[in-house]
């Protein structure tokens, strides 16, 4: 670690700090995230989910893992460092993005999601701040969210993850898959477009009340295998008829709309797939007729 200058501190999470560095020898900028917890052998380190997917994954959209360091039992993890997040860049405006931003965000976003998902891994925590921007380049980062590590992305948690939590985790499904993924994306997609969260739930059970009321309360047509987790549990769906989404993002455009509605639907099999979201309309380049 020796070769790295920490420069300041940026985010300080449950289970780890994250700093600016730069690499004495290239003056390149890194991001290093330092975690608490102490690792006395090896093949721990090696075996810690984040470390086995990232090495796998080589994307332009996805946070490139440089190298994990194991010093005096102490862990690092060496990114590559982007400027800021998505949770930030919402944070402080008071204007609404233009949608062609949301556009080039969004489309890479889904580019990273796609070459994940093919390759069988799918994130499990994706939410603003978990999306990485330097200039107009956007990257996922921790990716594989590694469990055994709990570890917290290159920058600090802000806001609970509940907010961006796909139905059936919330229900406790204990089959999920990467369409968890694409939920969470129509609830970022929509909170980029209006700058305010869509469904920001004070806890599970107003989670899903918050979602209930506004794509309205899930039925057998639309989700019977959601009803069938909520008896399991004896849970009660709140019976809410839900909004129209442009009623809470008056300047979104119709295709813009149509996309988060299919991205939010209750049943996880009607959500698209990323490859199949990069050929929606809402991606499509309309030409002018002249």
């Amino acid at each position: 670690i020796s070769r790295y200058k920490l420069i300041k501190e940026v985010g300080d999470g449950t289970f780890g700090s994250v700093w600016r560095a730069i690499n004495k020898q290239t003056g390149e900028v890194v991001a290093i995230k330092k975690m608490k917890k102490k690792y006395y052998s090896w093949d721990e380190c090696i075996n810690l989910r984040e470390v086995k997917s990232l090495r796998r994954m080589n994307h332009p959209n996805i946070v490139k893992l440089k190298e994990v360091i194991r010093e005096n039992d102490i862990l690092y993890f060496v990114f590559e460092y982007m400027e800021c997040n998505l949770y930030q860049l919402m944070k402080d405006r008071q204007k609404l993005f233009a949608e062609a931003d949301i556009k080039n965000w969004c489309f890479q976003v889904f580019q990273g999601l796609s070459y994940m998902h093919q390759r069988g891994y799918f994130h499990r925590d994706l939410k603003p701040e978990n999306l990485l921007v330097s200039k107009d380049i956007i990257k996922i980062a921790d990716f594989g969210l590694a469990r055994e590590v709990n570890s917290s992305p290159p920058f600090t948690e802000y806001v609970s993850t509940r907010w961006y939590r796909a139905p059936e985790v919330l229900l406790q499904s204990y089959v999920y898959t990467s369409k968890v993924d694409m939920w969470a994306m129509g609830a970022i997609m929509a909170e980029l477009l209006s700058l305010r969260p869509i469904f920001p739930g004070a806890s599970e059970a107003d989670e899903i009340y918050k979602i209930c009321s506004v794509i309205g309360t899930p039925t057998e047509e639309t989700w019977l295998e959601g009803l069938n987790l909520a008896n399991t549990i004896n849970y009660q769906f709140p019976q809410l008829p839900g909004v129209p989404l442009s009623s809470l993002m008056p300047s979104a455009s119709e295709d813009a709309i149509n996309l988060i509605e299919r991205l939010c639907s209750w049943d996880p099999s009607s959500r698209p797939t990323a490859a199949e979201v990069l050929q929606h309309p809402f991606f499509q380049v309309h030409l002018e007729s002249f």
